[in-house]
Protein backbone atom coordinates (compact mmCIF):
# COMPACT_ATOMS: atom_id res chain seq x y z
CA UNK A 1 0.00 0.00 0.00
CA UNK A 2 1.22 3.50 -1.02
CA UNK A 3 1.37 6.34 1.33
CA UNK A 4 1.51 10.01 0.79
CA UNK A 5 4.10 12.20 1.36
CA UNK A 6 1.97 14.04 4.20
CA UNK A 7 0.77 10.19 5.81
CA UNK A 8 4.55 8.85 5.45
CA UNK A 9 5.97 11.78 7.71
CA UNK A 10 3.34 11.51 10.07
CA UNK A 11 4.45 7.97 10.64
CA UNK A 12 8.02 8.42 10.56
CA UNK A 13 7.73 11.54 12.69
CA UNK A 14 7.03 8.71 15.90
CA UNK A 15 10.28 6.65 15.36
CA UNK A 16 11.76 10.50 15.88
CA UNK A 17 12.50 10.91 12.14
CA UNK A 18 13.17 14.75 11.72
CA UNK A 19 10.55 16.24 9.37
CA UNK A 20 9.54 19.50 8.69
CA UNK A 21 6.00 21.17 10.19
CA UNK A 22 3.21 21.31 7.60
CA UNK A 23 0.02 21.13 6.97
CA UNK A 24 -2.65 19.41 4.57
CA UNK A 25 -5.20 21.63 2.25
CA UNK A 26 -7.79 20.62 0.24
CA UNK A 27 -8.73 24.03 -0.80
CA UNK A 28 -6.54 27.40 -1.57
CA UNK A 29 -7.86 29.07 1.18
CA UNK A 30 -7.12 26.20 3.26
CA UNK A 31 -3.04 26.55 1.69
CA UNK A 32 -3.33 30.36 2.43
CA UNK A 33 -4.00 29.51 6.14
CA UNK A 34 -1.52 27.03 6.59
CA UNK A 35 1.09 29.52 5.14
CA UNK A 36 0.16 32.04 7.87
CA UNK A 37 0.25 29.18 10.34
CA UNK A 38 3.43 28.24 9.23
CA UNK A 39 5.25 31.63 10.11
CA UNK A 40 7.98 30.64 7.70
CA UNK A 41 9.17 33.34 5.46
CA UNK A 42 9.03 30.99 2.89
CA UNK A 43 6.74 27.60 2.69
CA UNK A 44 6.28 24.95 -0.36
CA UNK A 45 3.13 23.76 -1.22
CA UNK A 46 3.02 19.84 -3.24
CA UNK A 47 1.24 18.23 -5.08
CA UNK A 48 -0.39 15.00 -2.78
CA UNK A 49 -0.23 11.79 -5.38
CA UNK A 50 0.65 8.94 -5.72
CA UNK A 51 4.03 9.56 -8.03
CA UNK A 52 7.31 10.58 -8.31
CA UNK A 53 8.78 12.95 -10.18
CA UNK A 54 6.45 15.71 -8.95
CA UNK A 55 8.54 18.57 -8.83
CA UNK A 56 9.60 18.41 -12.68
CA UNK A 57 5.70 18.35 -13.69
CA UNK A 58 4.88 21.30 -11.56
CA UNK A 59 3.60 19.54 -8.28
CA UNK A 60 5.91 21.48 -6.21
CA UNK A 61 6.62 25.04 -5.53
CA UNK A 62 7.80 27.69 -3.30
CA UNK A 63 5.60 30.76 -1.93
CA UNK A 64 7.12 33.68 -0.38
CA UNK A 65 3.11 35.26 0.69
CA UNK A 66 -0.18 34.23 1.86
CA UNK A 67 -1.30 35.79 -1.01
CA UNK A 68 1.12 33.40 -3.19
CA UNK A 69 0.22 30.09 -1.28
CA UNK A 70 -3.54 30.73 -2.09
CA UNK A 71 -2.82 31.21 -6.21
CA UNK A 72 0.02 28.16 -5.87
CA UNK A 73 -2.69 25.77 -4.45
CA UNK A 74 -4.81 27.24 -7.00
CA UNK A 75 -3.14 26.29 -9.96
CA UNK A 76 -2.01 22.71 -8.49
CA UNK A 77 -5.11 21.43 -6.90
CA UNK A 78 -7.24 20.29 -10.00
CA UNK A 79 -4.34 19.44 -12.24
CA UNK A 80 -4.18 16.33 -13.44
CA UNK A 81 -0.02 15.91 -12.67
CA UNK A 82 1.72 14.11 -14.94
CA UNK A 83 4.99 12.12 -14.52
CA UNK A 84 6.72 9.22 -15.93
CA UNK A 85 4.81 6.97 -13.18
CA UNK A 86 1.78 8.30 -13.64
CA UNK A 87 1.59 7.68 -17.32
CA UNK A 88 -0.23 10.06 -20.31
CA UNK A 89 -3.73 10.47 -17.97
CA UNK A 90 -1.81 11.77 -15.00
CA UNK A 91 -3.48 11.73 -11.59
CA UNK A 92 -5.55 14.45 -10.12
CA UNK A 93 -4.42 16.30 -7.27
CA UNK A 94 -7.14 16.98 -4.58
CA UNK A 95 -4.94 17.75 -1.82
CA UNK A 96 -1.95 19.64 -1.10
CA UNK A 97 0.72 19.55 1.93
CA UNK A 98 2.03 23.28 2.44
CA UNK A 99 5.17 22.98 4.74
CA UNK A 100 7.57 25.28 6.16
CA UNK A 101 11.12 25.98 4.28
CA UNK A 102 14.33 25.01 5.23
CA UNK A 103 17.91 26.63 4.44
CA UNK A 104 19.88 23.91 2.52
CA UNK A 105 23.26 23.01 2.23
CA UNK A 106 23.23 19.91 1.13
CA UNK A 107 21.19 17.26 -0.73
CA UNK A 108 21.97 13.46 -0.42
CA UNK A 109 19.49 10.63 -2.03
CA UNK A 110 18.33 7.59 0.82
CA UNK A 111 15.90 5.08 0.50
CA UNK A 112 15.34 1.80 2.51
CA UNK A 113 13.41 -1.17 -0.08
CA UNK A 114 13.31 -5.18 1.07
CA UNK A 115 16.13 -7.34 -0.77
CA UNK A 116 14.47 -10.24 -1.71
CA UNK A 117 17.32 -11.81 -2.99
CA UNK A 118 19.70 -10.93 -0.69
CA UNK A 119 16.94 -11.38 2.02
CA UNK A 120 18.13 -7.71 3.79
CA UNK A 121 17.19 -4.60 3.83
CA UNK A 122 19.55 -2.25 1.29
CA UNK A 123 20.21 1.33 2.01
CA UNK A 124 20.43 3.17 -1.08
CA UNK A 125 22.16 6.19 -1.19
CA UNK A 126 23.99 8.81 -3.14
CA UNK A 127 25.54 12.28 -2.95
CA UNK A 128 23.32 13.86 -5.59
CA UNK A 129 20.11 14.16 -3.87
CA UNK A 130 16.60 15.93 -5.80
CA UNK A 131 16.76 13.83 -8.72
CA UNK A 132 15.26 10.36 -10.31
CA UNK A 133 17.71 7.72 -8.40
CA UNK A 134 16.63 5.84 -12.09
CA UNK A 135 18.17 8.10 -14.09
CA UNK A 136 21.87 8.75 -11.59
CA UNK A 137 22.08 4.91 -11.64
CA UNK A 138 22.25 4.80 -15.77
CA UNK A 139 24.25 7.75 -16.19
CA UNK A 140 26.71 7.32 -13.21
CA UNK A 141 26.38 3.95 -11.04
CA UNK A 142 29.25 5.10 -8.74
CA UNK A 143 27.53 7.80 -7.38
CA UNK A 144 25.25 5.66 -5.83
CA UNK A 145 26.73 3.19 -3.01
CA UNK A 146 23.89 0.10 -1.78
CA UNK A 147 24.68 -1.16 1.83
CA UNK A 148 22.89 -4.31 2.89
CA UNK A 149 21.60 -5.01 6.42
CA UNK A 150 20.78 -8.48 7.70
CA UNK A 151 17.59 -8.64 9.64
CA UNK A 152 19.32 -10.47 12.12
CA UNK A 153 21.86 -8.08 13.15
CA UNK A 154 20.06 -5.11 12.45
CA UNK A 155 21.50 -1.42 11.56
CA UNK A 156 24.89 -0.90 13.00
CA UNK A 157 27.01 1.91 13.60
CA UNK A 158 29.86 0.14 11.04
CA UNK A 159 26.86 0.50 8.33
CA UNK A 160 26.30 4.27 9.14
CA UNK A 161 30.05 5.16 9.42
CA UNK A 162 30.37 3.89 5.82
CA UNK A 163 27.12 5.75 4.61
CA UNK A 164 28.48 9.06 6.26
CA UNK A 165 32.04 8.48 4.53
CA UNK A 166 30.14 7.83 1.46
CA UNK A 167 28.31 11.05 1.58
CA UNK A 168 31.20 13.06 3.19
CA UNK A 169 30.19 13.35 6.25
CA UNK A 170 33.49 13.90 7.30
CA UNK A 171 33.28 15.19 11.06
CA UNK A 172 32.57 13.07 14.36
CA UNK A 173 29.21 15.34 14.72
CA UNK A 174 28.27 15.15 11.25
CA UNK A 175 28.10 11.37 11.10
CA UNK A 176 26.93 10.74 15.08
CA UNK A 177 23.54 13.23 13.53
CA UNK A 178 23.52 11.30 10.55
CA UNK A 179 23.45 7.75 12.59
CA UNK A 180 20.55 8.71 14.00
CA UNK A 181 18.62 9.88 11.71
CA UNK A 182 19.90 6.46 9.67
CA UNK A 183 18.76 4.06 12.75
CA UNK A 184 15.46 6.12 13.38
CA UNK A 185 14.37 5.41 9.41
CA UNK A 186 15.59 1.87 9.93
CA UNK A 187 13.55 1.40 12.95
CA UNK A 188 10.55 3.27 11.25
CA UNK A 189 10.52 0.69 8.12
CA UNK A 190 11.00 -2.24 9.77
CA UNK A 191 8.04 -1.82 12.44
CA UNK A 192 5.84 -0.38 10.09
CA UNK A 193 6.23 -3.53 7.61
CA UNK A 194 8.01 -1.43 4.94
CA UNK A 195 8.45 -2.43 1.44
CA UNK A 196 10.18 1.10 0.23
CA UNK A 197 10.94 4.10 2.33
CA UNK A 198 12.46 6.80 -0.22
CA UNK A 199 13.63 9.93 1.28
CA UNK A 200 14.55 12.54 -1.82
CA UNK A 201 15.83 14.65 -0.65
CA UNK A 202 17.60 14.13 2.81
CA UNK A 203 19.36 17.41 3.60
CA UNK A 204 21.67 18.97 5.93
CA UNK A 205 20.63 22.30 6.76
CA UNK A 206 23.42 25.40 6.94
CA UNK A 207 22.96 24.67 10.73
CA UNK A 208 24.41 20.98 10.49
CA UNK A 209 21.09 18.95 10.70
CA UNK A 210 20.31 16.86 8.73
CA UNK A 211 16.00 16.55 7.72
CA UNK A 212 13.58 14.80 5.12
CA UNK A 213 12.13 17.56 3.25
CA UNK A 214 10.37 14.39 1.24
CA UNK A 215 8.90 10.62 2.01
CA UNK A 216 7.52 8.25 -0.37
CA UNK A 217 6.77 5.13 1.87
CA UNK A 218 4.99 1.80 0.72
CA UNK A 219 4.10 -1.00 3.33
CA UNK A 220 3.71 -4.53 2.57
CA UNK A 221 0.23 -5.34 1.58
CA UNK A 222 0.52 -8.83 3.46
CA UNK A 223 1.17 -7.01 6.65
CA UNK A 224 -1.66 -4.35 6.97
CA UNK A 225 -3.67 -6.58 9.25
CA UNK A 226 -1.62 -5.71 11.76
CA UNK A 227 -0.62 -1.96 10.04
CA UNK A 228 -3.75 -0.56 11.58
CA UNK A 229 -2.58 3.08 11.89
CA UNK A 230 -1.46 2.72 8.27
CA UNK A 231 -3.74 0.77 6.84
CA UNK A 232 -6.63 3.45 7.96
CA UNK A 233 -4.37 6.15 5.60
CA UNK A 234 -5.29 4.03 2.65
CA UNK A 235 -6.93 7.23 -0.22
CA UNK A 236 -9.77 5.13 -2.15
CA UNK A 237 -9.14 8.28 -5.09
CA UNK A 238 -5.89 6.45 -4.95
CA UNK A 239 -6.77 3.10 -5.99
CA UNK A 240 -8.81 1.21 -8.67
CA UNK A 241 -12.35 0.45 -6.88
CA UNK A 242 -11.49 -2.89 -8.50
CA UNK A 243 -8.28 -3.62 -6.57
CA UNK A 244 -10.30 -2.32 -3.16
CA UNK A 245 -13.24 -4.70 -4.04
CA UNK A 246 -10.88 -7.62 -4.61
CA UNK A 247 -9.40 -7.22 -1.49
CA UNK A 248 -12.27 -7.58 0.62
CA UNK A 249 -13.14 -10.77 -0.95
CA UNK A 250 -9.67 -12.51 -0.48
CA UNK A 251 -8.32 -12.04 -4.06
CA UNK A 252 -5.47 -10.26 -5.65
CA UNK A 253 -6.08 -7.90 -8.44
CA UNK A 254 -4.01 -5.51 -10.34
CA UNK A 255 -5.65 -3.70 -13.64
CA UNK A 256 -3.43 -3.45 -16.44
CA UNK A 257 -3.88 -2.04 -20.12
CA UNK A 258 -4.52 -5.25 -21.77
CA UNK A 259 -7.57 -7.18 -23.30
CA UNK A 260 -7.33 -10.24 -22.42
CA UNK A 261 -8.51 -10.79 -18.23
CA UNK A 262 -6.51 -13.68 -16.65
CA UNK A 263 -8.04 -15.66 -13.57
CA UNK A 264 -5.15 -17.73 -12.10
CA UNK A 265 -4.38 -19.44 -8.93
CA UNK A 266 -1.39 -18.71 -7.90
CA UNK A 267 0.85 -15.22 -8.12
CA UNK A 268 3.45 -17.57 -9.96
CA UNK A 269 1.13 -18.85 -12.21
CA UNK A 270 -0.35 -15.78 -12.84
CA UNK A 271 3.00 -13.89 -13.72
CA UNK A 272 3.65 -16.82 -16.05
CA UNK A 273 0.16 -16.75 -17.50
CA UNK A 274 0.66 -13.33 -18.78
CA UNK A 275 4.21 -14.33 -19.82
CA UNK A 276 2.58 -16.16 -22.39
CA UNK A 277 -0.35 -14.35 -23.26
CA UNK A 278 2.37 -11.27 -24.13
CA UNK A 279 4.64 -14.47 -26.08
CA UNK A 280 1.43 -15.64 -28.18
CA UNK A 281 1.16 -12.06 -29.17
CA UNK A 282 -1.78 -10.81 -26.75
CA UNK A 283 -1.95 -8.21 -23.81
CA UNK A 284 -3.13 -9.15 -20.28
CA UNK A 285 -5.97 -7.01 -18.96
CA UNK A 286 -5.07 -8.02 -15.17
CA UNK A 287 -3.36 -9.54 -12.91
CA UNK A 288 -5.69 -11.97 -10.54
CA UNK A 289 -4.49 -14.63 -8.04
CA UNK A 290 -7.82 -16.17 -6.54
CA UNK A 291 -5.67 -18.01 -3.93
CA UNK A 292 -5.11 -21.18 -3.38
CA UNK A 293 -8.46 -21.58 -1.32
CA UNK A 294 -10.95 -20.15 -3.79
CA UNK A 295 -14.58 -21.04 -3.18
CA UNK A 296 -17.61 -21.34 -5.98
CA UNK A 297 -18.28 -17.17 -4.43
CA UNK A 298 -15.11 -16.06 -5.12
CA UNK A 299 -14.57 -17.62 -8.70
CA UNK A 300 -17.98 -15.50 -8.97
CA UNK A 301 -16.55 -12.66 -7.87
CA UNK A 302 -13.55 -12.73 -9.83
CA UNK A 303 -14.88 -13.07 -13.20
CA UNK A 304 -17.40 -9.73 -12.30
CA UNK A 305 -14.12 -8.19 -11.51
CA UNK A 306 -12.62 -8.87 -14.92
CA UNK A 307 -15.59 -8.52 -16.96
CA UNK A 308 -15.94 -4.67 -15.42
CA UNK A 309 -13.26 -3.85 -17.61
CA UNK A 310 -15.04 -2.44 -20.81
CA UNK A 311 -11.55 -3.24 -22.31
CA UNK A 312 -12.18 -6.57 -22.06
CA UNK A 313 -11.89 -9.34 -25.08
CA UNK A 314 -11.26 -12.40 -23.82
CA UNK A 315 -10.83 -14.26 -20.94
CA UNK A 316 -8.04 -16.76 -20.02
CA UNK A 317 -8.62 -19.01 -16.49
CA UNK A 318 -5.72 -21.15 -15.69
CA UNK A 319 -5.88 -23.28 -12.76
CA UNK A 320 -3.60 -26.04 -11.16
CA UNK A 321 -5.61 -28.17 -8.62
CA UNK A 322 -3.42 -28.51 -5.33
CA UNK A 323 -5.21 -27.33 -2.58
CA UNK A 324 -7.82 -25.77 -5.22
CA UNK A 325 -9.90 -28.66 -6.72
CA UNK A 326 -10.93 -27.87 -10.58
CA UNK A 327 -14.44 -29.23 -9.61
CA UNK A 328 -14.92 -25.74 -7.59
CA UNK A 329 -13.41 -23.88 -10.33
CA UNK A 330 -15.44 -25.14 -13.05
CA UNK A 331 -18.73 -24.85 -10.85
CA UNK A 332 -17.62 -21.07 -10.31
CA UNK A 333 -16.99 -20.81 -13.66
CA UNK A 334 -20.36 -22.02 -15.13
CA UNK A 335 -22.29 -19.98 -12.27
CA UNK A 336 -20.78 -16.51 -13.34
CA UNK A 337 -21.52 -17.32 -16.98
CA UNK A 338 -25.06 -18.32 -16.27
CA UNK A 339 -25.65 -15.01 -13.85
CA UNK A 340 -23.11 -12.37 -15.82
CA UNK A 341 -24.18 -14.10 -19.28
CA UNK A 342 -20.43 -13.62 -20.48
CA UNK A 343 -20.26 -12.10 -24.09
CA UNK A 344 -16.38 -12.58 -24.76
CA UNK A 345 -14.57 -15.59 -25.56
CA UNK A 346 -13.00 -17.76 -22.83
CA UNK A 347 -10.35 -20.22 -22.25
CA UNK A 348 -10.25 -22.83 -19.51
CA UNK A 349 -6.97 -24.92 -18.75
CA UNK A 350 -7.01 -26.74 -15.74
CA UNK A 351 -5.15 -29.42 -14.06
CA UNK A 352 -5.04 -31.27 -11.14
CA UNK A 353 -7.10 -32.25 -8.24
CA UNK A 354 -10.82 -33.52 -9.66
CA UNK A 355 -10.04 -32.34 -13.06
CA UNK A 356 -11.45 -35.01 -15.39
CA UNK A 357 -14.71 -34.18 -12.59
CA UNK A 358 -14.16 -30.34 -13.84
CA UNK A 359 -13.76 -30.80 -17.69
CA UNK A 360 -16.92 -32.81 -17.59
CA UNK A 361 -19.01 -30.48 -16.01
CA UNK A 362 -17.69 -27.76 -18.32
CA UNK A 363 -18.72 -30.04 -21.21
CA UNK A 364 -22.14 -30.63 -19.91
CA UNK A 365 -22.95 -26.66 -19.32
CA UNK A 366 -23.55 -26.06 -22.51
CA UNK A 367 -21.61 -23.10 -22.17
CA UNK A 368 -19.62 -22.08 -25.33
CA UNK A 369 -15.84 -22.57 -23.51
CA UNK A 370 -12.86 -23.27 -25.10
CA UNK A 371 -10.82 -26.13 -23.39
CA UNK A 372 -6.92 -26.38 -23.57
CA UNK A 373 -4.42 -29.00 -22.22
CA UNK A 374 -1.25 -26.90 -21.45
CA UNK A 375 -0.55 -23.33 -20.83
CA UNK A 376 0.98 -22.74 -24.13
CA UNK A 377 -2.24 -23.66 -26.31
CA UNK A 378 -4.76 -21.76 -23.92
CA UNK A 379 -2.62 -18.56 -24.68
CA UNK A 380 -2.50 -18.84 -28.49
CA UNK A 381 -6.05 -19.96 -28.04
CA UNK A 382 -7.65 -17.13 -26.34
CA UNK A 383 -5.65 -14.58 -28.34
CA UNK A 384 -6.69 -16.41 -31.29
CA UNK A 385 -9.97 -16.09 -30.41
CA UNK A 386 -10.08 -12.87 -29.51
CA UNK A 387 -8.52 -11.63 -32.54
CA UNK A 388 -11.09 -13.61 -34.59
CA UNK A 389 -13.95 -11.91 -32.40
CA UNK A 390 -12.58 -8.23 -33.31
CA UNK A 391 -11.95 -9.31 -36.46
CA UNK A 392 -15.79 -10.05 -37.36
CA UNK A 393 -16.59 -6.72 -35.62
CA UNK A 394 -14.91 -4.96 -37.61
CA UNK A 395 -16.70 -6.73 -40.70
CA UNK A 396 -19.80 -6.38 -39.59
CA UNK A 397 -19.21 -2.76 -38.74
Amino acid sequence: MNLHEYQAKSLIRKYGVPVLSGYLAHTPREAQKAYVNLASEVAVIKAQVHAGGRGKAGGVKLVKSSDEAHRVAEEILGMRLVTPQTGADGKLVSKVWVESGALIAREFYLSLLVDRAQACVAFIVSAQGGMEIEELALRDPDKILNVKVAFESGLREFHCRKIAAFLGCNTKAQASKLSKVLHSLYEAFCDLDGELLEINPLIETTQGDFICLDAKMSIDDNALFRQREAYAYLDYDEVDSREIRAGEVGISYVALDGNIGCMVNGAGLAMATMDMIKQAGGEPANFLDVGGGATTEMVTQAFTLILQDKSVRGVLVNIFGGIMRCDVIAAGIIEAATMLRIGVPVVVRMQGTNVAIGRDMLAKSGLDIITAEAMDEAAQKIVRAVADREGLATCLS
